[in-house]
């Protein structure tokens, strides 16, 4: 079997080059006879392994590899100021298209993780054009997408139905392209959303700056009333330490110092500012990264930006165990982000 498989693949090969010409039509030579016996004798031995014995690609493996290590890595033990350990848990996602996400098993992992709030973005979906696997049980759904198909769009899974769900920021122009969703429970504020991207050469950075206006209004009348927490794809890097190439980034979308400052200014909003969660529990943390470019094998090399975030209302803070980076969550450019609570008594 092994010899008739390899015959095969040097026919395949004979005939190929023999197009090109770089060999002669004829009988084989001793020296390929011989690269057969090498051939054959390396699949009989005794490690090795034909693809479909290994159970598929390289790239098979990998995934399946990533989905054991992020079946390990949803185990916490965190806790908060007080000590009491979690009991709630909220995730986000930017999935570049819940269609072509739902089609790398992207759902699969937002089983695992079970959250009791799962925030996506990017979803690219009307209701009508939902994948079948977007049917969770147990979860209350809330969509919204904007006027033009495949663009933007965020969306809601929740396990205690909210007392109101709104949709929109509250500007005809900004709210055409269905970028948040705000959720109010009894005791807070969830805000998701897919904020602007400043475009190549920045040519939509004036709508960006609109929007950080706006968010900040938002943000702060609802801290008024009960704490806040805001999450999703919020399209910038904050520090240096944010994104792998801060030099050569100051001048594009996403690190420019007009929207790094409106970061800073956001967290001034409420009654008394807004915590970027992940970097109060790990300040100094190099290669944390939630985005990568999908060009030149970025994410293999670990060449990313720090995008998506949770922030929330520094009152809350004492209730927060922990902020996390699901790194190794395949099925979009962007990784999930998720954020531990201890929500007892509240």
């Amino acid at each position: 079997m092994y010899v008739c498989m390899d015959v095969g693949m040097y026919l395949r090969s004979w005939a190929i080059h023999t197009w090109r010409g770089d060999y002669c039509p004829g009988l084989l030579t001793n020296k390929r006879i011989s690269i057969f016996r090498e051939m054959k004798q390396l699949r009989m031995a005794p490690n090795y392994k034909r693809k479909s014995e290994e159970g598929g690609s390289g790239e098979r493996q990998s995934k399946k590899a990533a989905n054991e290590s992020a079946k390990e890595a949803f185990v916490s033990d965190a806790k908060d100021s007080t000590g009491t350990a979690w009991n709630f848990k909220i995730a986000s996602w930017n999935v570049a298209g819940l269609r072509a996400c739902a089609k790398k098993d992207g759902f699969k992992y937002i089983v695992k993780e079970d959250p009791d709030i799962m925030c996506l973005q990017e979803t690219k979906c009307t209701k009508a054009k939902l994948p079948i696997e977007a049917e969770l049980k147990d979860y209350h759904p809330y969509w919204l997408s904007g006027k033009d198909e495949g663009y933007c769009g965020v969306g809601l899974y929740s396990k205690k139905k909210p007392l109101n769900v709104t949709y929109g920021i509250g500007d005809k122009t900004q709210d055409e392209e269905a970028r948040l969703i705000t959720a109010e429970y009894d005791n807070f504020y969830l805000v998701t959303s897919y904020v602007p991207n400043s475009g190549r050469k920045l040519v939509t950075l004036p709508k960006r700056m609109a929007w950080d206006k706006l968010l900040k209004e938002h943000l702060q009348k609802l801290d008024e009333k009960k704490p806040v927490i805001y999450c999703g794809d919020l399209n910038v890097s904050h520090k240096e330490i944010d994104l792998k190439n801060p030099a050569t980034n100051k001048k594009n979308a996403g690190f420019t110092q007009e929207e790094r400052d409106g970061f800073t200014d956001l967290l001034t909003a409420g009654q008394d500012g807004l915590v970027d969660t992940f970097r109060h529990f790990y300040p100094d943390k190099k290669d944390a990264y939630t985005f990568w470019t999908f060009m030149g094998n970025a994410r293999a090399k670990d060449v990313g930006w720090r995008l998506d975030y949770f922030v929330v209302s520094k009152r809350l803070m004492p209730r927060v165990c922990d902020s996390l980076i699901r790194k190794e969550v395949m099925g979009s450019d962007h990784c999930p982000i998720v954020l531990l609570m201890n929500t007892e008594g509240m």
